[in-house]
């Protein structure tokens, strides 16, 4: 936990700590060195915003931009492609990690050096004459489109990448990388998963849902586990992204069922104020607000009252969270308090 000397300072104020003991702190505070290795954690500015739009531009030039034209190059120069851009980044970002101690701009150029990861198997598959044993499935662009079985080399490569990066380079943006591949994969698994040729809908939601959970789970073992920097954060993301996605897909639901569901999605809200992610309270807010649709649309449709109604829920949502505002230091005391180790160490290092 990171205190700024302010918070030090008013906590001396409060009578919590001495002046002595404040001074002989900061002191103490000031004089040692820096030991994380870790990037910082990103700022919304306008630099900030400048390298991560240009590292995307990059990623998706190289992908999920790329045209039929691009793909006509040949496998051979795919790849060398590949291997020039991943080396090129990868030297330039060790540069600016290593010698300039520009965390983020270096991070995000080491994340555009793995992103080539999956071209350049692509090419070598196309020379070697290895994609249309797999069916032929079309251009590297497809990779970011389609989701098919013979992307799973690609998406490897990419997770081997991601994490060779990571064990020199503590940048949490990389994990995205990875977490992408590996959504892609459990897509492109699903027909060895139910020993079929072709999946459909149902099939493809059911995967989505136990992705989501596993990946989830890895989470929150990497919050358990990590103190600096907040590796978790895309896994959180893409996991709910995959586990919320495949509950709120789920058709012919009675009414009885929908009601369920925005418990489950309440109870998300609850995880986001025990956890501190915000992710789980933004999901849990869109699914309440699908339910409400919901009830707006088909079970209340000719209701008078029911817009007054919500009107009133609305409010009262917005008056529990100015309590919260207030209150919300002797909650998370509380909180602190009564929960338990283990669910307090999942909580984000920052």
């Amino acid at each position: 936990m990171r205190y700024s000397d302010s918070e030090l300072r008013s906590a001396a104020d409060a009578g919590v700590i001495s002046a002595a003991d404040l001074q002989r702190l900061l002191a103490f505070l000031s004089a040692r060195s820096p030991v994380d290795d870790a990037a910082p954690a990103a700022k919304f500015d306008a630099a900030h915003l400048l390298w991560y739009a240009g590292a995307l531009i990059v990623i998706g030039a190289m992908g999920l931009f790329s045209t039929v034209a691009f793909s006509q190059m040949g496998g051979g120069a795919l790849t060398a492609c590949a291997v020039a851009y991943a080396g090129a980044f990868t030297l330039a970002g060790h540069h600016l990690w290593y010698r300039k101690n520009l965390h983020v701009p270096g991070g995000l150029l080491i994340a555009i050096a793995v992103s080539m990861a999956p071209l350049a198997v692509y090419g070598i598959q196309e020379q070697l004459g290895w994609w249309g044993r797999f069916g032929k499935p079309g251009t590297v662009q497809g990779f970011y489109v389609w989701i098919k079985g013979s992307w799973i080399f690609m998406e490897a490569a990419a997770i081997l990448a991601g994490a060779v990066a990571l064990r020199f380079f503590r940048f949490p943006f990389i994990v995205s990388i990875i977490a992408v591949a590996l959504w892609f994969m459990s897509m492109d698994l699903t027909p060895w998963i139910f020993n079929v040729d072709h999946f459909d809908f149902e099939m493809r939601r059911k995967v989505s849902i136990w992705f989501g959970l596993a990946i989830l789970a890895v989470a929150w073992v990497v919050d358990y586990r990590s103190r600096n920097g907040d590796f978790a954060f895309w896994l959180h993301l893409f996991g709910l992204m995959a586990f919320w996605g495949g509950i709120s897909a789920t058709e012919g639901a009675t009414e009885l069922g929908r009601a369920v569901y925005c418990l489950f999605n309440v109870g998300l809200l609850g995880v986001a104020v025990i956890l501190m992610r915000r992710a789980y309270a933004v999901f849990g807010t869109i699914g309440i607000t699908l339910y409400l649709g919901h009830l707006a649309d088909v079970v209340f449709r000719d209701s008078l009252l029911f817009p007054f109604a919500l009107s009133l829920i609305g409010i009262a949502v917005i008056a529990a969270g100015l309590l919260y505002h207030r209150r919300q230091d002797a909650i998370a005391a509380w909180l602190s308090a009564h929960l338990p180790k283990a669910v307090l160490r999942l909580r984000p290092s920052h």
